[in-house]
């Protein structure tokens, strides 16, 4: 029962912000390399899920599965840098294999929540990752830190994406 009413509560959640109203097109990049793009991903930054608040050493980790979903474990601390460790396990479904840049991300069956790759360095070492109603942004990058000057360009590409930027918050990183 412990785990029963988490999982309500974020199919709730999930399907109500589905009904909020939507944006321009967000555009996504032309083109992802599904197997460059699997791998760990540090969250440098975001606008938080309720999920990822108080969110300490968050990591993204994709994995390519045979049938052509994406396995995901998204792993972080819950409240400073020795709190208890938290791990959730959603399934992406890529939904645009022209670009392979929009997915659906699956936490509960059967909500899909909206997940677009909109920004990716020729190097795969940054990625912005948005919403088409742009209530939350990740910014992630392969390494736990990067430099300032790199950060505030990427805070800039997702206020030019319509993003309210006051919101994005820095994920703290310590390894």
């Amino acid at each position: 029962m412990n785990r029963i009413f988490p999982t309500l509560t974020t199919i709730g959640v999930l399907f109500l912000a589905g009904c909020a109203g939507r944006g321009p097109d967000m555009h996504t990049v032309d083109h992802v390399d599904l197997e460059r793009f699997m791998g760990d991903w540090y969250v440098i930054a975001n606008i938080p899920t309720f999920l990822e608040k108080e969110a300490y050493n968050a990591v993204e980790n994709y994995a390519l599965n045979p049938d052509g979903t994406i396995a995901t474990t998204f792993t972080f601390r819950k409240g400073g840098f020795d709190g208890p460790l938290k791990t959730y396990t959603p399934k992406g479904f890529v939904r645009d294999t022209d670009t392979n840049a929009t997915w659906g991300m699956r936490f509960v069956w059967p909500v899909k929540a909206d997940y677009r790759i909109v920004h990716l360095d020729r190097d795969y070492t940054r990625t912005i990752i948005g919403r088409q109603k742009r209530d939350y942004v990740w910014i992630m990058a392969r390494t736990p830190s990067i430099p300032e000057a790199d950060y505030r360009e990427l805070i800039e590409r997702v206020e030019g994406l319509g993003y309210d930027v006051s919101k994005v918050q820095k994920v703290p990183q310590q390894w």
